[in-house]
């Protein structure tokens, strides 16, 4: 894969700030221009690198005096509680062609423990970035991701994670729908992913079969090569997700997720990669399916893949066409919704996809229901490609404009400025109950 020429961003909710530091995200402004990758400071890469590998089997805790070096899978093992102390740095060893590389596996039964905080957060990250040599480029795939598995339940009973070889401790799912897998808060993964075989990856954050009692707030996936968020099955209910720039879908759902998500920001770099199949655009802002084909081809297995998403801010590009050309082949759909699977979205705001919102043709429209949402589509606000239509109560604005609507919001395209998602509305990520949740722990310049 090709280095990826990144952009400078600082992003906040509310409040237009007219500088900003790459170490630090505090303010709203960012030029378009191509800058060279800036390393985490001095006090960080200068710090002893520790390298791990196999699995964990007693309760573990990783320091920040450390940086921690992931070699190929680390599996916690059921029983045992990895714990990551605020303000530590996790990277992985020099990837090897063909071989599985810098994975973090929370097995079922075992426990993560990784809370930081808004001035300290967790950061996985390019080794690259942790080089101290400002010369050398994080790129998609330079850490492998984070995985949770759970014993809650998910459509098809027992299922091998994606992107990993079959070994039974990357098994999932069960009966308890409120299983504990730990938490995770104030947490970012930069660069993550693993191609397995086509269709096959490693996201920045995945989880399956997790369950409500494991807490996920306050966290931002950058720049994976695959997905940013996906739930496979569960009930865990996060909140105050970010996905940044990630090759395939901002966030997706498969087998049965069930959990409720609130505040969540979706946001595309023009010219990071995007994922194809068959040649054609399949980058989403939200995909969500019931199950795949091979596991049931009516998709009707139960429970049906239903998430509650309330104040999601979904951005695509200001234009259809943008200077410099957007890298083929782009983007699809803000939220695809197909393959059985059902949704309720609340209080979003949708904008900068060729389709806003679609029911595919195998989706019944009638299972969805938009309460509250601005929608837009340079070709489609929403689309019904099978049977029923949307149900939708309270707002449902919609448009098809040439430049795409910030419904409100005061600038939210990557490439076009200055961002700011801004004014706190009753609509989207940023509302006067969230307050400016992105401040200080959140990291777009690279």
């Amino acid at each position: 894969m090709k280095k990826v020429s990144l952009v400078a961003l600082c992003l906040a909710a509310g409040i237009l700030v007219t500088s900003c530091k790459k170490e630090a995200n505090n303010g709203a402004s960012f030029d378009n221009r191509s800058t060279a990758a800036t390393d985490y400071p001095s006090s960080v890469t200068s710090l002893p690198v520790t390298t791990v590998s196999g699995d964990i089997t007693t309760n573990t805790t990783w320091d920040a005096a450390h940086v921690w070096e992931i070699s190929g899978v680390v599996t916690v093992r059921s029983g045992a509680t990895l714990t990551i102390n605020a303000g530590t740095f996790i990277k992985s060893t020099v990837n090897t062609a063909g071989v599985q590389n810098g994975v973090l596996v929370i097995a079922k039964g075992a426990k993560i423990n990784a809370v930081g905080t808004a001035s300290n957060p967790i950061v996985f990250t390019s080794r690259y970035l942790l080089d101290g040599n400002n010369a050398t480029v994080g790129k998609p795939g330079d850490f492998g991701g984070v995985i949770l598995l759970g014993n809650a339940v998910i459509n098809v009973g027992d299922k091998l994670i994606e992107g990993l070889a079959d070994d039974p401790k990357f098994h999932y799912g069960g009966t308890n729908d409120a299983d504990n897998s730990g938490t995770i808060k104030f947490v970012r993964i930069e660069f993550a992913g693993y191609v397995l075989a086509p269709n096959v990856e490693v996201n920045s954050l995945t989880l399956g079969g997790v369950g409500s009692g494991t807490t996920i707030d306050h966290v931002q996936a950058s720049y994976g090569l695959d997905d940013g968020f996906e739930f496979f099955g569960g009930k865990v209910s996060p909140k105050f997700l970010i996905s940044f720039a990630n090759d395939d879908d901002q966030f997706d759902f498969d087998n049965g997720f069930t959990g409720t998500i609130q505040f969540a920001i979706g946001v595309v770099d023009a010219y990071s990669t995007h994922s194809a199949s068959s040649g054609a655009s399949d980058s989403n802002g939200i995909e969500s399916d019931n199950n795949a084909p091979a596991e049931d081809a009516t998709f009707s297995k139960l429970p049906k893949t239903h998430p509650t998403l309330s104040n999601f801010s979904v951005i695509g590009t200001s234009a259809a066409t943008l200077s410099p050309a957007i890298t083929a082949p782009g983007l699809k759909w803000a939220f695809r919704n197909r393959r059985g699977a059902e949704a309720t979205v609340n209080n979003s705001l949708f904008t900068g996809y060729p389709t806003g919102i679609v029911a595919d043709v195998d989706a019944n429209a009638s299972l969805v229901a938009l309460n509250n949402v601005s929608v837009h589509g340079f070709t489609a606000a929403t689309s019904v490609l099978g049977t029923g239509a949307f149900v939708t109560s309270g707002v449902l604005n919609t448009s098809t404009a040439t430049a795409a609507p910030t419904w409100g919001m005061t600038q939210p395209f990557y490439n076009s400025g200055a961002v700011n998602l801004g004014p706190a509305q009753t609509r989207g990520a940023i509302t006067s109950a969230s307050g400016n949740w992105l401040a200080t722990w959140t990291k777009f310049t690279f």
